[in-house]
């Protein structure tokens, strides 16, 4: 075991619950929890990949800790509560809540669905709510963080993203809410907000991964579109004490694409 993984420990025996730690960034962040000395409890749909997730988590850790892996849908409101229920008996506290699952839908006032937002808000809003309504008391007694995993689309318009935009907009909102509730109990509360990250999500909307990321390249100030990694790094920084006096905060993770001049 190398020194490098011995020393760098900030999330040392923390105990966190990742969601959609399937993939994605919530993998990349699953992965980084582990090597920084976090204790995990990973959820996703797909057992396979939540399976692949949990060994690339114990291959980094420096106390060889496997993971908690929970498969359950966050539509279901049994599944959410099975997800603490488990992470608690088996660990006995939480630390860290990273609401980072969530699904995209392609819909528009012009070719969109009722259906379609009750899923997306349901995913993306209803069960960050709930599964933080469940989370509190135990980080009020741990005096933990939770971190949000949002998109740059809360912060401008997107014609075809109609139901996501409005649900992340929605969570940037739970964020500075809960954030004010529960400073008076030493429990923070920040987002992240990425632009065009290069993950899976674009193949399961029968997009072109590459072809986004190319078009990324060309419009993004820094000259290309980010890595999940770059994005599990500001989500363990803002749960880590080093951000002890952050809260109520979305960062946006867009190499400036959201500042810049049209």
């Amino acid at each position: 075991m190398s020194t490098a993984r011995l020393t760098d420990k900030k999330l040392d025996q923390k105990v966190a619950i990742i969601t959609g730690a399937s993939s994605g960034i919530g993998r990349a962040t699953a992965v980084l929890f582990s090597r920084l000395g976090a204790t995990l409890a990973l959820t996703g749909r797909n057992q396979e990949n939540l399976s692949k997730s949990a060994e690339e988590c114990e291959a980094v850790s420096p106390y060889d800790l496997k993971p908690l892996c929970i498969v359950g849908d966050l539509t279901i409101e049994s599944d959410i509560e099975r997800i603490m229920k488990s992470t608690i008996d088996t660990y006995g506290r939480l630390d860290i809540l990273v609401n980072n699952a969530g699904i995209v839908a392609l819909d528009s006032a012009q070719d969109g669905s009722l259906g379609t937002l009750d899923l997306v808000w349901k995913t993306n809003v209803r069960s960050v709510y709930h599964l933080t309504m469940l989370a509190v008391p135990h980080l009020i007694e741990s005096k933990g963080s939770i971190v949000n995993v949002s998109s740059v689309l809360s912060k401008r318009g997107c014609a075809k993203t109609l139901s996501n935009s409005m649900s992340k907009g929605a969570l940037d909102q739970l964020t500075r809410s809960v954030a004010l509730d529960l400073a008076p109990k030493q429990i923070r509360v920040n987002s992240v907000n990425p632009g065009v990250i290069e993950t899976n999500i674009f193949s399961t909307l029968g997009l072109d991964a590459k072809e986004i990321m190319e078009k990324a390249a060309q419009s993004y100030p820094l000259g290309r579109g980010g890595q999940p990694q770059e994005v599990a790094s500001a989500i363990a920084f803002l749960a880590s004490y080093e951000a002890s006096f952050i809260t109520g905060e979305t960062v946006v993770i867009d190499g400036a694409k959201t500042v810049s001049y049209p």
